[in-house]
């Protein structure tokens, strides 16, 4: 089954220079597995094609059930010389939690996250 982000993690963004900052954490324990193996840097990358010029980067956070990733070069600058409508890549959280994920069918159901 396909299934978005949201279902799964909740996230938050913001800004280093021209390096966005996502945070994409679990919303259930469980759910941590599934987002360390589908949502990999080079997914990122490619979710975020024609805004990311640079490479991304992933970072596991075990403890805290959650990934961090740095996207160079996305924020055109940054926010005190870029003339993008969100300069501090607020919105990035937003957007990656749209990008979605394949799940095998019995690995949904047992997850609760299809109905039998």
């Amino acid at each position: 089954m396909r299934i978005k982000l949201l279902k799964l993690a909740h996230a938050r963004s913001g800004d280093k220079g021209d390096t966005a900052n996502i945070g994409l954490i679990a919303l259930r324990e469980e759910y941590y597995p599934i987002l360390v193996r589908e949502v990999t840097a080079e997914r990122v990358r490619e979710h975020f094609k024609g805004i990311c010029r640079g490479g991304v980067e992933r970072f596991e956070l075990p403890n805290l059930c959650a990934l961090n990733f740095l996207l160079h070069e996305s924020l055109g600058g940054g926010g005190t010389v870029s003339l993008m409508t969100d300069a501090q890549g607020k919105t990035f959280s937003t957007a990656l939690l749209r990008m979605e994920i394949e799940i095998p069918d019995d690995e949904a159901r047992a997850l609760g996250l299809l109905e039998s």
